[in-house]
């Protein structure tokens, strides 16, 4: 997973969108329009990179203790 500093980009994917509700009911439509884009971003880019690590971890063999 792809780390800036101690944080994940799922966590601020989730940071974004609880802002974005938060933004969205105090009546701030286009910040909260804007917010909730980045957090869908940042949420595609987590699940891409999540899925490509997957990968990689059974192309290589899973890490499987040798016999």
């Amino acid at each position: 997973m792809m780390y800036f500093g101690d944080r994940s980009l799922l966590y601020y994917a989730v940071v974004f969108a609880i802002t974005a509700v938060i933004i969205g009911f105090l009546g701030y439509g286009g910040v909260a329009g804007a917010l909730s884009e980045i957090a869908r971003i940042l949420f595609f880019v987590f699940i891409v990179l999540f899925v490509l690590s997957l990968v990689a971890h059974l192309v290589r063999g899973g890490g499987r203790p040798p016999h």
